[in-house]
């Protein structure tokens, strides 16, 4: 259970660094109300690599801002995953279950977020 706890912070700090090297595949699940789209991809993926590294910090008062800031990021994004499952046709490569199957996936995210947040188990 430790290490799985412990790998959520790599896990986001992967995803906020895609934000960077891919900017290209977030563009399609903005929703069009938004404003500033590369901003916003860029300021989701400054969030999300802040907050995996503060969950991987030892000091529990870190770790946990660092999961308040995951929390607020994965809620915050969650229009871009309501608008991938609303316009499949903007990405033909991935299949409208896995688009749909991205919004209750959210919660498992969360979940685990608040996992990382909790102090380690001692051995």
């Amino acid at each position: 259970m430790r290490l799985i706890r412990f790998l959520c912070g790599p896990a986001l700090i992967y995803a906020g660094a895609m934000h960077f090297l891919r900017p290209w595949f977030y563009r399609p699940m903005m929703p069009e109300w938004l404003p500033a789209h590369d901003e916003l991809i860029f300021i989701s993926g400054v969030t999300e690599v802040v907050a995996g590294a503060a969950l991987i910090c030892p000091d529990a008062r870190v770790r946990r801002g660092g999961g308040i800031l995951a929390i607020l990021t994965l809620i915050g994004v969650f229009p871009a995953n309501i608008e991938m499952a609303t316009h499949p046709e903007r990405f033909p490569k991935i299949p409208k279950q896995a688009l749909w199957a991205r919004l209750p996936l959210q919660a498992v995210l969360l979940a685990w977020v608040v996992a990382a947040m909790r102090r380690p188990e001692r051995s």
